[in-house]
C-alpha cells in the first residue's frame, strides 16, 4: 500500500513539474519577438501545439490552464505584459479569445495521432491552430465591433508566420513523439 502511494505521489509531482516547465516555456515564447513579415511574431502558438503534442491532451490542457491562471492573477506571463497591463484586465482585452483558443487547440492537437503521413499531420496542425484564430476573432469582433475588418486585423497579418511555425512543427513531429514517449505518465 505504501509503494502505491509513493508511485502516485511521484506521478503527481511529475505532472506538476511538467505543467510548470511548460508554462515557463510558454511565457518565454510570449516575450521573444522575432522579426517577420508583415508583423513580428512570437512563438506562442508553436509552443501551444508543441505542448499538446508532447504532453498529450490532459497534461497539455493543465499546462495552458496554469499559464492562463498565472496571467489572470497578475504574473506578467502574457505577450505585452507588464507594459500593456497585467492580470484579469489584460486577460479580458483584445487577446482573450486567442488565449481561450490555446486551451482548445492544445487539447485537440494532443488527441490527434501523427502516424498517417505528412499531409495528414499538416492538416491536423492547421485545424488545431485555426481553433486559436477562430476564438480569437470571435472575441475580437465582439469587443471592437463586427463592422470592423476582423479577419484582416485578427488573422491575416499572422498567417505567414503560422505557416512557418506549422512547417517547423511538422518537421519536428517525429522528435516530439519520442519526447512524449520519454515523459509518458503511467
Amino acid at each position: 500500500m505504501e509503494a502505491i502511494k509513493k508511485i502516485e505521489l511521484n506521478k503527481v509531482f511529475k505532472i506538476i513539474l511538467l505543467a510548470i516547465l511548460g508554462s515557463l516555456l510558454l511565457t518565454i515564447s510570449a516575450k521573444i519577438k522575432i522579426p517577420f513579415y508583415p508583423v513580428p511574431m512570437t512563438m506562442q502558438t508553436f509552443v501551444v501545439l508543441f505542448l499538446g503534442i508532447t504532453l498529450g491532451p490532459k497534461i497539455g490542457l493543465l499546462t495552458i490552464s496554469l499559464y492562463l491562471f498565472e496571467g489572470i492573477f497578475g504574473l506578467p506571463v502574457f505577450a505585452g505584459t507588464p507594459e500593456k497591463g497585467i492580470g484579469f484586465v489584460y486577460f479580458t482585452g483584445p487577446t482573450m479569445g486567442y488565449l481561450i483558443g490555446f486551451l482548445l487547440a492544445t487539447y485537440l492537437v494532443g488527441t490527434f495521432k501523427y502516424n498517417k503521413g505528412i499531409v495528414n499531420s499538416f492538416l491536423k496542425l492547421i485545424v488545431s491552430v485555426s481553433v486559436i484564430y477562430f476564438f480569437g476573432m470571435i472575441w475580437l469582433g465582439t469587443l471592437i465591433g463586427w463592422e470592423k475588418p476582423i479577419f484582416k486585423l485578427g488573422a491575416q497579418p499572422f498567417l505567414l508566420a503560422e505557416l512557418f511555425k506549422i512547417l517547423l512543427l511538422l518537421f519536428l513531429i517525429p522528435s516530439l513523439l519520442k519526447i512524449k514517449n520519454l515523459i509518458k505518465i503511467t
